[in-house]
């Protein structure tokens, strides 16, 4: 980051506005390819449906916790995988949705106090 760019004014809030919901929509595309994941997976591993695949999936997802009896070995083995890349996908969404929010709050704050003068 050159010097210059310590200075320049905040963002408009219209780009402002744009850029987060760039990154909710980014979120949602995520959220949605990670259910296709768990959905595949539960479909292979369990031999379920579609349709309780997907429940499966969305609660696993969500933190809730599976909805159907599981059992294979195979499949019990894929819930806690899942499970475990769930709770730190969660955490991975999160971020893409507050960053641009705490970009700008640390941006105008740094601005407010003069920079790194």
């Amino acid at each position: 980051m050159t010097d210059r760019q310590h200075h320049v004014a905040l963002q408009p809030t219209h780009e402002f506005i744009k850029r987060v919901i760039r990154n909710i929509c980014v979120a949602f595309l995520m959220i949605l390819a990670a259910l296709v994941l768990g959905m595949c997976g539960y479909h292979a591993f369990e031999h379920m449906s579609w349709v309780d695949s997907f429940v499966n999936a969305a609660m696993i997802l969500s933190g809730m916790g599976p909805v159907g009896q599981l059992t294979t070995e195979s499949g019990k083995i894929f819930a806690g995988c899942y499970a475990l890349f769930s709770g730190l996908f969660f955490i991975l969404v999160v971020g893409v949705v507050i960053a641009p929010i705490a970009h700008r709050f640390l941006r105008k704050i740094h601005l407010e106090s003069g920079g790194f003068s």
